[in-house]
């Protein structure tokens, strides 16, 4: 008799047990089982359970695969394991209507979910399955500019890029939402199986806002190839800045929320080494950097290692910086450089008063540098960020949508 008291007071508490750290239900089969209570009365609607991984499934997101939903009901029993039988802790709603581990899954792991649910009309539901979540290998990432909480220009597109080929374009693009305050449309485009950029029609419109919305966890891009990710992104657009470089000229003319800021000379790319024409965007900043020119197919022709208030407009190497080494003369005179716009700085670039210096500070990622009458072609849209040099027909017949 004296033994009793304990049994009973140890089964009062294993639902609460199941329920904060899983319960082994033995061999986990695909069942959806639904009983009434000799007790139950009236016409309540049987719970329904809403788990995330369906019996036998492989590749389950390791973040969302464990987590269980009911309606009409409330979770009575929990019971998440590992094939191997060790319990996988978690967390009760407040209202019971909801279920979730303490932490992601463990990848490439084989578990079994039991899940029980009351109703208030003394419906019990059980629902069982066992899956796999997806192996460390078979995952791809999409690493986005631009970064949250950032303030860009107005021709900063948003761009992914993939560790992995995505052959579903489809659900890939799909899963990715980019929205403006603007209420500009935007659409995407593929350059080859890895990257997808997002832009407006014309450039975004000064101080708006725009989040981008990444649905990829438990999304198939390709075989062995399940995305993770999962989060919102918002960046502001800053105020409107578009600077044209004309190359025959040697001017650049700066223009700010439509009206002129400043002409600068320049020094475009000399005649055997044009500087691309077309609509560039300043895709990152850099306040010293080596230029080399082997990296760019002028090996033995300049090495600088300390070029100052660099702006990258290509992935190929054109830069818009700072030049101390040019004479003065050149500037709004001639064209010598190896393809890039120079503006006249001093080495160190601490003096705030050259034009270098100057075009930097009021530069932003994705303000637009515009090159015209250069002896060169228009840049491709996939080198860099220059993806403007596109029609819009052209753009939206490569979205996946």
């Amino acid at each position: 008799m004296h033994r009793t008291r304990p049994a009973l007071a140890l089964a009062a508490l294993s639902v609460s047990a199941c329920l904060l750290a899983g319960c082994d239900p033995g061999p986990a089969r695909d069942s959806d089982r639904t009983e009434r209570l000799p007790a139950a009365s009236g016409t309540a609607a049987p719970p329904r359970i809403r788990l995330n991984a369906t019996d036998g499934q492989k590749h389950v997101s390791v973040r969302r695969g464990g987590r269980v939903g009911v309606e009409a009901g409330r979770i009575a029993e929990v019971s998440l394991v590992t094939e191997a039988g060790r319990a996988v802790r978690g967390t009760l709603s407040s209202n019971g209507g909801s279920w979730a581990p303490d932490a992601p899954l463990e990848h490439g792991t084989a578990y079994r979910l039991t899940v029980v649910a009351a109703g208030d009309g003394g419906h019990r539901t059980t629902k069982k399955a066992a899956f796999t979540t997806v192996a460390e290998t078979d995952r791809f990432t999409g690493t986005f500019t631009p970064d949250n909480g950032t303030t860009v220009g107005v021709g900063m597109p948003v761009s992914f890029t993939f560790d992995k080929a995505i052959t579903d374009k489809k659900a890939v693009e799909s899963a990715i939402e980019v929205s403006a305050s603007s209420g500009q449309p935007v659409v995407g485009h593929w350059f080859g199986a890895r990257r997808v950029d997002f832009r407006p029609q014309h450039y975004w419109k000064a101080n708006s806002t725009v989040t981008v919305k990444i649905r990829l966890d438990g999304v198939k891009g390709a075989e062995g190839a399940y995305g993770e990710q999962d989060r919102t992104v918002r960046f502001t657009v800053g105020r409107s800045q578009v600077s044209t470089v004309d190359a025959s000229a040697h001017r650049m003319t700066v223009v700010r929320d439509g009206k002129t800021f400043k002409t600068l000379p320049i020094t475009a790319g000399a005649a055997n080494s044009p500087t691309w024409n077309g609509q560039m965007v300043i895709s990152e900043k850099l306040i010293s950097t080596r230029m080399n020119g082997a990296t760019v197919g002028f090996a033995g022709e300049y090495d600088i290692p300390d070029v100052p208030h660099a702006m990258r407009l290509s992935t190929s190497g054109t830069f818009i910086h700072g030049n101390y080494w040019g004479a003065d003369s050149v500037f709004g005179r001639s064209n010598i450089s190896h393809g890039c716009v120079g503006l006249n700085d001093v080495r160190g670039g601490d003096d705030a008063g050259q034009d270098g210096a100057w075009f930097y500070d009021h530069s932003l990622v994705g303000d637009v540098v515009v090159v015209k009458n250069s002896d060169d072609r228009t840049i491709a849209p996939d080198n860099g960020l220059n993806g403007w040099n596109m029609p819009w027909g052209r753009w939206k017949a490569g979205s996946a949508r």
